[in-house]
C-alpha cells in the first residue's frame, strides 16, 4: 500500500482490484492532475475500458455537480424509465456529467482528454467549471459515495488519492481482455509484474 500511495505522488499509474464481491475487474488508476497524454494513451491501448475521472462527494458537491439519475430524474417519463433501480453488480450508477475542456477541439484524443482531466483536477469553484469546461463531453465524470455506501473503483480510488494527501479526483480504465469480457485478476497482476507497477487489491483498503 505505501508503495502504491507513492507511486500515485509520482504522478504514475497503479493497478486496483476491486473484490470478488463487487465487478472483481481491476482498473488502471492514476491521480487526475498528473493525468499527461501518455497516461491517457497507457490506458487506451492496455486497458481498453472506459476511461472515467472520479471525483469525491463533498468537491462534487463543491461544483454542484448532481447524479445523471438525479438529472434523468427530472426529465420526461421515457428518461424516467430508463433509470434502473440497481446495476448487475447491484449498485446505483456514479456518473455525473461528461465534460470537455473549452480549450480542446473534439475533446477525444489522447491529449485532448488529458488536457480536460488534468485541468478539472485544478477547479476551485463551480464559475471556474462553467468557464473552463462544457458538457456533454468525452470525459465522464464518477462521483464517489463513502464506503459504507459503496466499495467500487469510485470509491476506492479516491480513498487511495487522501491517503496519499492528493485531491479527490482520479483517472481510471477498466482493464479489458481478447475474449471480450473484462481481464482476469491473476493476468492483471502479469501485466503489473511485467509493466513494473504497484497492484492494489480493494480489500486492503
Amino acid at each position: 500500500m505505501e508503495k502504491a500511495l507513492k507511486e500515485l505522488q509520482k504522478g504514475r499509474i497503479i493497478l486496483l482490484h476491486d473484490s470478488t464481491e463487487s465487478e472483481d475487474e481491476v482498473d488502471l488508476v492514476a491521480h487526475a492532475s498528473s493525468t499527461t497524454p501518455e497516461t491517457i494513451r497507457t490506458m487506451r491501448k492496455d486497458a481498453g475500458g472506459l476511461i472515467c475521472l472520479a471525483i469525491g462527494r463533498q468537491f462534487a458537491d463543491d461544483l454542484s455537480l448532481p447524479y445523471m439519475t438525479d438529472l434523468m430524474a427530472k426529465s420526461n417519463e421515457t428518461v424516467r424509465k430508463l433509470i434502473p433501480e440497481r446495476t448487475a453488480y447491484g449498485d446505483k450508477p456514479a456518473f455525473s456529467l461528461s465534460i470537455n475542456h473549452r480549450d480542446t477541439y473534439t475533446g477525444i484524443p489522447d491529449k485532448d482528454r488529458a488536457l480536460t482531466i488534468s485541468e478539472f483536477a485544478r477547479l476551485g469553484s463551480a464559475d471556474e467549471l462553467a468557464e473552463r469546461f462544457y458538457a456533454p463531453g468525452h470525459v465522464h465524470l464518477l462521483i464517489a459515495k463513502t464506503l459504507k455506501e459503496r466499495r467500487g473503483h469510485t470509491e476506492l480510488s479516491i480513498e487511495l488519492a487522501r491517503r496519499a494527501g492528493l485531491k479527490e479526483t482520479m483517472v481510471l480504465c477498466e482493464m479489458l481482455a481478447d475474449d471480450a469480457g473484462a481481464l482476469s485478476v491473476e493476468d492483471a497482476r502479469k501485466y503489473a509484474r511485467k509493466a513494473g507497477l504497484e497492484f492494489v487489491d480493494g480489500v486492503a483498503i
